[in-house]
């Protein structure tokens, strides 16, 4: 049986081996949760999704969660945090942008909570703030390989 967390990380990775234009590797990421990857062995991906089909959207983080990110910040350098909005699309926050909404501090829980009009940007709110400014439904998987300083990664020859 296909777990539902599968289908909409499966939506995650056919973006960023279709829509990326480059070779990408993907692993697992060793946590003890299912929600951690590694780009290129060089990039942190943390991905969650919503169920709910409509906006708003809301994503709970726990303490775990949000330490797993740090976590693979502080190995990789970079992490990117994908929200999976049902069908409606994917948004993908870099770390800056996380703790813009989730701070540095753990609490237990937190929430992140999208919104979106028909044909418009998303808004994203946090427990501990709010973007100052919209994202794209277009800047995933741009983002992930946006860095200007790239370094090759130890996969990047293998296209999965």
């Amino acid at each position: 049986m296909i777990k539902e967390y599968e289908k909409f990380h499966g939506t995650v990775f056919t973006r960023l081996l279709h829509g990326s234009g480059v070779k990408v590797a993907i692993g697992n990421y060793p946590s003890k949760g299912n929600s951690s990857y590694i780009v290129d062995g060089k990039i942190g991906l943390y991905i969650k999704h919503s169920t709910k089909r409509m906006s708003p959207w809301s994503f709970t983080f726990q303490k775990v969660h949000q330490d797993e990110i740090l976590e693979m910040k502080n190995k990789y350098g970079e992490v990117y945090t994908a929200l999976v909005c049902h069908d409606d699309g994917i948004v993908c926050l870099n770390f800056e942008e996380l703790k813009m909404v989730l701070d540095d501090t753990h609490g237990e829980a937190e929430w992140i909570r999208i919104s979106r009009r028909p044909r418009q940007k998303y808004t994203v709110n946090g427990s501990d703030g709010k973007l100052k400014f919209k994202i794209g439904e277009n800047e995933f998987p741009k983002k992930v390989f946006s860095n200007p300083n790239p370094t090759p990664g130890i996969f990047s020859w293998l296209k999965i």
